[in-house]
């Protein structure tokens, strides 16, 4: 079992109390993921800090309130909700898989699988989850090998993950740049030569967001 040492971002009272609620409903639903659990392993500043759990929105916010936390339905379609306990926001999403997708947005449905919320992940090193005592989990069983060889490799199939959001095309060379220590993963640069023109359906906005930080 690997674990992640303990960060300041897990251990101060606001995280603590936003997952005691969530536990408390239900232990083991919920877990730390995505670029807190990236950047702590790789050793860089931790800005947003999301949480995934295996309870529905409702369930969500029903603990929230109960706990005395606030809640804003920020991205109530696909299942996230912005919590603040302490005057510090959590993104809390609900467990979720891919019903249909054109490329730009998706429509989503509910799922208690783990290992199916990582698959619709953009990256390997993305799809890594950690609870509350710093326990790892890797579903994909490369994102903590992508992490060790500083290395980027999308989820699964690369042109599947491209498909299900263009704009992935950018983040693939985004992440190269900032985390990659090796040449590019190949069939991630070859499925993002194939599939570049969906980048024109993308928006200007989401595309300045992408291309600004890179």
């Amino acid at each position: 079992m690997q674990r992640l040492d303990p960060q300041p971002w897990m251990t101060s009272s606001s995280a603590r109390r936003v997952m005691t609620a969530l536990e408390g409903v239900k232990p083991g639903s919920a877990r730390f993921v995505g670029g807190c659990v990236r950047n702590a392993l790789l050793g860089q500043p931790v800005a947003d800090i999301d949480i995934a759990t295996s309870l529905t929105p409702d369930r969500v916010e029903k603990a929230m309130l109960a706990a005395g936390i606030a809640v804003h339905l920020t991205g109530i379609e696909h299942g996230t909700l912005t919590v603040v306990a302490d005057h510090q926001p959590f993104e809390v999403t609900t467990l979720r898989r891919d019903v249909e997708t054109d490329g730009r947005r998706a429509v989503v449905a509910f799922t208690e699988d783990w290992a199916e919320d990582a698959q619709r992940r953009d990256f390997r090193m993305n799809a890594l989850y950690t609870a509350l005592d710093g326990e790892l989990f890797d579903p994909t069983g490369g994102g903590l090998e992508d992490i060790a060889q500083r290395r980027v490799v999308f989820v699964g199939d690369a042109e599947t993950r491209i498909r299900e959001d263009y704009l992935r095309i950018l983040r693939f060379f985004r992440f190269q740049a900032w985390y990659g220590r090796t040449v590019p993963d190949e069939a991630g640069l070859a499925a993002c030569a194939k599939l570049r023109s969906g980048l024109a359906d993308i928006s200007v906005e989401r595309i300045w967001m992408e291309t600004r930080k890179l």
